[in-house]
This record gives C-alpha cells, sequence and structure tokens, in this order.
C-alpha cells in the first residue's frame, strides 16, 4: 500500500538518523514529523536519486529484495487472526527503508567520488548510506488492548537491512525483529512460506505466511501515481493473501495459537505527496469469499480526495479489476478523538456503483494509534456489507495518515 506508511511511514534520513544515535533500540516519543514532509519531494535532494516516472517490467523474486537507488521503501505485514475459541488479534509487522545518502549520482561526472566514497564507508564498519525503521503492532480485541512498537537502526555490522539469495531466500530485519524465509521452503522461485516474529516487552507474534494467490502489481502495472507531479509515484505490488498461522503471546500471558489471513504490501519511490496534499487513507481487505479489496485515497489540503487515488478488487482465481478514483465513494461517519489530540473517522462506508456493492467498516478496537515517529491510525475492521442481494463479510487493515497533522477532514463526495 502506499503506506505510512504506514504506512507507514519513512523519515526523513537526518532525523531519522539524529533519532537513531540517541535511541538505538525503542522510541518512545510523541510522533512529530508531519507525514507529508516524510514523504513530500523535495528538488535539491530528489535530483541525487532514481524516480518513479514510468512503467517497468517487475522480476520475481528480485524485486522482493531492496532498492537502494530509490531514497524510501517498505516491506508491509497486516492481519487478522484468531484462537480456535474465536478470540481474536490484529497485527502489523512493517520495515522501511531509508536512504541516507545516495548509491549513485545521475551526473557521470561523479562515478569516481562515488566509487571513492564506497571505498571509504568499506573501511568502516558503522558507516551506512541505509537506515531501517520498523513497526510491530498487536491488537486484542478481548481486552481492548493496542501494543504499538518501534525502532531505528542503521544498515550496519547486521543490525538491519534486506537481503536475497540465489536460491530465492529473503530475510528483512532489524535487530530481532524480522520476516524470512522458512528453512524448509521448495527449491523455487518463491519466497514462501515466510516467518514473521517480532517481540517486544513481553509482547511477541511469531507467525508462518504462505501465499496463496499470484502478486497484483498495483496501478498501471506496478506504476502508482501518486500527484500529478512528474516523479511523485512509487512502484508498488501486493500479495493480498497469505494464509497465516502461529502464536500470538501478550505480556503475562501463555502463548495463544492462532489462525488467519494476512497482506503484504511492497513500495518503493523518492518522493509521493505533493505540497496540495496532507495523508491518505488505506484500506485493505479480505472477504469471507476469497476475494479482496484495496483501495487508497490520498486527501488533499482542501480535504477533497485527489484524482490519483485508486484501488484494485481481486477474484478468487487472482484476477484483478482496477477501481478508478471516479468508481469509489469513500463516506466516513463520526469522529473519533484520540487521547493524543487527533480526530479521526470513527467508521468509514465504501460504495463501489460500478460493482453494486456497499461496505461497513467498523474497527474491531477504537484505539489503534501509533503514537511514534509519525503518528497515524492503522487497526483491524470488521466487514459487512452487500452486493446486490448477496451479503459480504470479512475483515480487513485500515490505515490512516496526516490526520494528527491537520484538522481537515476528507468531504463526502
Amino acid at each position: 500500500m502506499f503506506r505510512t506508511i504506514l504506512i507507514a511511514i519513512v523519515l526523513c534520513g537526518t532525523l531519522a538518523a539524529a533519532y537513531f544515535l540517541a535511541q538505538p533500540s525503542r522510541a518512545d516519543v510523541q510522533g512529530s514529523i508531519a507525514v507529508s514532509e516524510a514523504l513530500g519531494s523535495n528538488a535539491s535532494i530528489d535530483a541525487a536519486y532514481k524516480r518513479v516516472l514510468a512503467p517497468r517490467p517487475f522480476v520475481f523474486p528480485n524485486d522482493h529484495a531492496p532498492h537502494n537507488d530509490y531514497k524510501t521503501e517498505w516491506w508491509y505485514f497486516t492481519g487478522n487472526l484468531q484462537t480456535r475459541t474465536g478470540r481474536r488479534f490484529g497485527y502489523q509487522l512493517t520495515f522501511f527503508r531509508t536512504a541516507l545518502a545516495p548509491n549513485f549520482s545521475p551526473d557521470s561526472s561523479n562515478k569516481n567520488a562515488n566509487k571513492n566514497a564506497d571505498k571509504n564507508a568499506d573501511k568502516n564498519a558503522w558507516k551506512a548510506r541505509q537506515i531501517f525503521m520498523a513497526h510491530f503492532t498487536i491488537t486484542d480485541v478481548e481486552t481492548g488492548k493496542f501494543y504499538s512498537f518501534e525502532k531505528f537502526s542503521r544498515v550496519a555490522n547486521g543490525l538491519a537491512g534486506c537481503e536475497l539469495d540465489s536460491t530465492a531466500h529473503f530475510r528483512v530485519w532489524l535487530h530481532d525483529w524480522s520476516a524470512f524465509s522458512d528453512s524448509n521452503k521448495p527449491k523455487n522461485s518463491s519466497i514462501f512460506p515466510l516467518r514473521l516474529h517480532a517481540a517486544e516487552q513481553g509482547v511477541e507474534l511469531d507467525l508462518l505466511l504462505d501465499s496463496i494467490k499470484p502478486v497484483v502489481l498495483q496501478g498501471d502495472n506496478g506504476f502508482s501515481q501518486k500527484s500529478e507531479d512528474v516523479g511523485n509515484a512509487s512502484y508498488y505490488y501486493s500479495l493480498t493473501r497469505l494464509q497465516t498461522q502461529g502464536i500470538v503471546r501478550l505480556v503475562g500471558t501463555d502463548s495463544a495459537q492462532v489462525t488467519g489471513t494476512s497482506w503484504f504490501d511492497r513500495e518503493w519511490s523518492t518522493s509521493a505527496l505533493s505540497k496540495q496534499q496532507v495523508g491518505w487513507d488505506w484500506f485493505a481487505l479480505h472477504f469471507d469469499d476469497g476475494r479482496e479489496f484495496m483501495f487508497y485515497q490520498i486527501r488533499r489540503n482542501d480535504g477533497t480526495s485527489d484524482p490519483t487515488s485508486k484501488g484494485v478488487l481481486v477474484a478468487q482465481n487472482g484476477a484483478s479489476t482496477t477501481i478508478s478514483h471516479r468508481e469509489a465513494m469513500l463516506i466516513p461517519e463520526g469522529t473519533w478523538k484520540s487521547p493524543l489530540g487527533a480526530e479521526y473517522p470513527a467508521k468509514w462506508r465504501i460504495r463501489l456503483p460500478t460493482q453494486n456493492m456497499e461496505l461497513r467498516l467498523t474497527p474491531l478496537l477504537q484505539n489503534q494509534e501509533l503514537n511514534v515517529s509519525v503518528r497515524y491510525w492503522e487497526g483491524a475492521v470488521k466487514i459487512e456489507g452487500t452486493q446486490g442481494k448477496t451479503a459480504l463479510s470479512g475483515y480487513g487493515y485500515v490505515e490512516m495518515t496526516g490526520y494528527a497533522d491537520t484538522p481537515k477532514r476528507i468531504a463526502e463526495k
């Protein structure tokens, strides 16, 4: 998803680096950086990186690996889980990469300088051109508790990074949080099954994920334009249905065996938001009938939805149908005020007239706000709705960014 990111959200390099030096393991700070600043364009900086300008061919498993010539990228896992007795959990485990310095120069005259810089960096194991940030959350519906954690680390001395070997064994990690190919993975070109593991302050997640649908290339064959400005775009693909099993452990409790369904989003870019955009709402929904729906709505400063907003409806067999900005009506219902002061939509209605579909999304827990470096709301929701005369149900994840930065809300269409 176009995320923080989440969705989540990648900090500008100098701020992230400064924070890491002060707090090497965990952030206990209130979010203070606007998402529009973190993912906005800066001509003087962006010129040193590759830009997302047009569609490109995707190659798998290679594109699961990092794209360090772009400024930002993320590996984004969310999902809904339940025990055999029906106790429900939501989870998020996301890894964000931000470049501290470019790996190349668009100016060929600087090639020798770049080579020398790389040689000098190699002499010091603590020097790094990349920094990673990760977010880990658990929503415990039964107790009404939401746990969220944040970590930073430079890509040095094995503290963080992402790697893919010739046998398609994959790993992305930050300290002891990781997503990696299972040791019993079949000898093929897939990185799956993947194991996800994170533990912090007595809260632990240990899951095995396996994909049962093909990759979905979002936007124009994976080229996802985020504003009308040239270069404000990302390369974006999703694995929309991952069978999930494993354990959740909460503070002072035994491990709970869980099963469920997860979503994996991948994006990389150098800039995304324009000065006229403040944030976005992202919806990733699993229907019980085996279909999925994703839509991201980019909000403008005046409260309207940007025309670049779009989504996709994925059939049971993996075939996808693009949903344009004009084909979706996103209607916020009510307001939930965060203890930290931000106001978010309390619920959502989504109408897709061309699909004869109407959905109602209700959070499983109202307070699923991450009070991290870029404050945002991301959490598990229940789906109820209809398509024609057929009832629809399921669970999903919603992300809302930019609400902590501005009082303006998306207007009903």
